[in-house]
């Protein structure tokens, strides 16, 4: 896969971050300039109350921001002030990690387990194991287990990312001391500081977006500004080194970047409600309040004589489009799909086994769960940032 990664200004003040997969527009998102997303900081919080009818609390940080806190997801939380009580207590003081963003009535969400992400490697304080991506093949996850073997790990556990299959000992050992000299200063030096403190900031969305690339699809990295460029290649000195010379500046002053690639194009086509397919079907995609809803029209497609054998044809087709735009649109949460109805309950089963497949290709956790009895495929898509609807709202777009 020939992959490209775009990090320019949309117009002034915006951002864009796209990534483009053998020429397809496969992700975009849009970042005000002077905001910054807190999804990921670290902060000392406190907690203002505990709701137990919910098994939940409200834990405030900086700026008197309250967000929500499963009770279940409190395994092994690390209390920056000492406690007598072994579970959760209104007034607790401890270090928590926004696990998702604000999202149109909800309040931000917050965990316990402290997750530092790396490049091939994530160390996480609530899971003291160590895990393997399930892309990794038997070899590769071998060479690696033989390797962290070695390591004296702090109580902390490790997941060992896809692209670590590409990685040297040394460059794995490397990230590793680095995550641990992280880990180090929060737990033993920044929990003394003052509570509703922001103890590690995130990167910047579109630095993360890099982190998160396959090492053997992404190709290049082009931005036409100077400042943006400074410092995607000072981040890639630090923490991505074999991938400095992808970083590209764009020079080229009689057509812009975001000209070249029709990015313009691409994000209004991202945000339209009808989305047409190559054979004259089409798709509308509906955001509610509490889910998604989409529905696969036939539209202009005229097909052949066998009427199921189209309507299969026409199902496929929009299944591929929609696990696309998923993606593309950043779509989370419950997504209920109205396909063309089908005879016989294995031709449900062959689409709703096509669209398992699908989903497995999307870096954030989404399922196919079932066909309901009213034959909508229910879907479910982990919901961690606001989608790009919301993105482009936040924007004036």
């Amino acid at each position: 896969m020939n992959n490209i990664r775009i990090i320019t200004y949309l117009r002034e003040g915006i951002l864009v971050d796209a990534l483009l997969e053998d020429g397809h527009l496969a992700e975009i998102s849009l970042l005000l300039q002077e905001q910054r997303s807190i999804l990921g900081n670290i902060y000392i919080g406190k907690v203002r109350n505990i709701v137990k009818n919910i098994q939940a609390a409200f834990v405030e940080i900086e700026n008197g921001q309250l967000c929500y806190l499963p009770v279940e997801d409190v395994k092994f939380p690390i209390y920056t002030r000492p406690k007598k009580q072994e579970h959760l207590m209104e007034g607790d003081e401890l270090l928590v990690q926004v696990s998702r963003e604000a999202m149109k009535t909800k309040v931000p969400s917050v965990t316990t387990n402290i997750n530092l992400t790396g490049k091939y490697l994530v160390m996480t304080t609530g899971n003291r194991l160590v895990g393997y991506s399930s892309r990794l093949g038997t070899k590769e996850k071998a060479r690696l287990r033989d390797c962290i073997e070695q390591w004296e790990l702090p109580p902390a556990g490790l997941i060992v990312r896809t692209n670590a299959g590409q990685a040297s000992k040394e460059e794995l050992e490397e990230e590793y001391e680095r995550l641990c000299r992280t880990y180090h200063f929060i737990t033993e030096q920044a929990v003394h500081r003052s509570v509703f403190s922001c103890v590690k900031k995130n990167r910047p969305s579109y630095l993360t977006s890099i982190l998160g690339s396959r090492s053997e699809s992404l190709k290049k990295i082009l931005t036409d500004d100077r400042e943006l460029y400074e410092q995607i290649r000072e981040f890639l000195m630090e923490e991505m080194p074999g991938d400095v010379g992808k970083l590209c500046m764009y020079e080229d002053r009689m057509v812009s970047l975001k000209a070249l690639y029709r990015l313009e194009k691409g994000l209004s086509d991202a945000l339209a409600t009808k989305v047409w397919l190559k054979s004259g079907a089409y798709l509308i995609i509906e955001p509610t309040e509490a889910l998604t809803v989409i529905d696969v029209n036939t539209g202009k497609y005229t097909g052949g004589k066998d009427k199921q054998k189209t309507i299969q044809k026409i199902n496929l087709e929009a299944a591929a489009e929609i696990a696309r735009q998923l993606r593309l649109r950043n779509l989370s949460g419950i997504i209920l799909v109205d396909f063309v109805d089908m005879e016989g309950k294995e031709a449900q089963e062959a689409l709703l086994s096509f669209m398992r497949e699908l989903l497995k290709k999307d870096p954030m956790k989404a399922t196919a769960v079932d066909m309901t009895v009213l034959g909508l495929m229910e879907l479910t898509r982990k919901k961690q940032k606001k989608t790009l609807a919301e993105q482009a709202k936040e924007c004036g777009i």
